[in-house]
């Protein structure tokens, strides 16, 4: 199936609600908070590839990379909130509002304070966070994925539904040098989770899409997103030999989501495609490039550590692709270790009328695979060393 350069219309469906529960959800609605209350009972175990965990993967350290930045910014932030907006807020280290993140622009399950109820003072010192926990360009991705939000809300002319500010923010625990804390942004195709365990920091689930991926009209026309993401992904598998190209390919159409999207904090999802191994060094190197177009979203100093963790299981890397390669195909791929998982794919419409994958709609996800999630792998080693007062097991 391939794309149509043509922006698909609005599709005609009943309205819903972004900002409160529906009072009648519809079953698809209903069906979905079922299923998702129903893997938030499960115990969290983390991403793996046969139902196992990995161990050892994930070490306590020292990186040299001062969170200071962060901190100061989240308490800038939460001292601009009156007492009822940082009930609101704030929430304990421990509480499973971190798993509650939904990617769905439609009402099932929110928490944080609303950054649409906010003043324009608190709003930049929202984005304040933001711009101190992610890079100049993980900043603009995930200012354009909500100008976004605003560009599809005008198309559909439902503003109940789709929004520049429809954005919760989240603080757990309370920010220091010294002990684990984090915060978490949640609403439509925008989802990160950032836990601070003293200098280390871990920066997923990060769910990042849009639809359309462009703006054509509108207030913010001209934005676009996931160009890097898109021909990255591309650039790799044209670059691979006919031979690795079949070793790659799991099939000829694409998946109808990302398989690690919202509520899937257990998935098992074995290593397929092409080792990395198998690479030559040219190949290794556009593999490199995108994986780090991904964790290049943090902050410089943290992205530059998780690049070296990256590298270090290189030779159990795998690269796995899903439909076409050429100037117009929609496709899927994602890149497989023991210490990360992106996944990139074209959908259909939900907002927008086409019944098919397009590349007017793409999700991506990036995962801490085996425990590391949320930083739970690390909460737990800190706990078992400075804190005894916690189990070791995974809450």
């Amino acid at each position: 199936m391939t794309s149509s350069l043509t922006r698909p219309q609005p599709r005609q469906r009943p309205p819903t609600s972004a900002r409160g529960r529906p009072a009648n959800p519809t079953e698809f609605q209903r069906q979905f908070r079922a299923n998702a209350e129903a893997a938030l009972a499960e115990a969290f175990k983390g991403i793996t590839a046969s139902g196992t965990i990995e161990p050892g993967l994930f070490a306590l350290q020292e990186t040299g990379v001062s969170t200071r930045p962060i901190q100061d910014a989240a308490e800038a932030f939460l001292a601009s909130l009156d007492a009822e907006q940082q009930r609101t807020a704030r929430f304990s280290l421990d509480d499973d509002a971190w798993r509650r993140w939904c990617n769905l622009h439609t009402f099932v399950m929110r928490h944080g304070v609303l950054l649409e109820t906010l003043s324009p003072t608190q709003v930049e010192r929202a984005f304040g966070l933001l711009r101190a926990s992610l890079s100049e360009r993980g900043f603009e991705s995930a200012r354009n994925v909500m100008k976004l939000n605003e560009t599809i809300g005008e198309i559909t002319g439902l503003p109940e539904e789709f929004g520049e500010w429809l954005y919760w923010l989240s603080i757990f625990g309370t920010p220091s040098p010294d002990e684990p804390w984090g915060w978490q942004i949640d609403g439509h195709h925008l989802n990160v989770n950032c836990l601070l365990v003293k200098d280390q920091l871990v920066m997923t689930p990060m769910f990042m899409g849009s639809e359309p991926v462009y703006a054509d009209v509108g207030k913010y026309a001209g934005t676009r997103v996931f160009e890097a993401e898109e021909s990255g992904g591309l650039a790799l598998m044209r670059a691979l030999t006919p031979q690795q190209r079949e070793q790659a390919l799991l099939g000829p159409t694409v998946p109808r989501e990302v398989f690690t999207t919202a509520f899937r904090d257990n998935f098992e999802l074995r290593y397929e495609g092409l080792r990395f191994a198998e690479f030559s060094s040219a190949q290794q190197g556009k593999a490199l490039e995108l994986i780090e177009t991904y964790v290049g979203r943090m902050r410089p100093g943290h992205a530059a550590i998780k690049m070296d963790e990256v590298k270090r299981h290189l030779a159990d890397t795998y690269f796995a692709w899903m439909g076409g390669y050429d100037d117009e195909s929609v496709f899927y791929y994602r890149v497989h270790s023991p210490v990360i998982l992106i996944e990139f794919d074209h959908l259909p419409g939900i907002a927008l009328d086409n019944d098919y994958p397009s590349r007017h709609h793409i999700h991506t996800v990036v995962r801490t695979p085996n425990g590391n999630d949320y930083g739970k792998d690390l909460l737990r080693q800190h706990r078992e060393h400075f804190d005894h007062s916690h189990p070791a097991a995974h809450s």
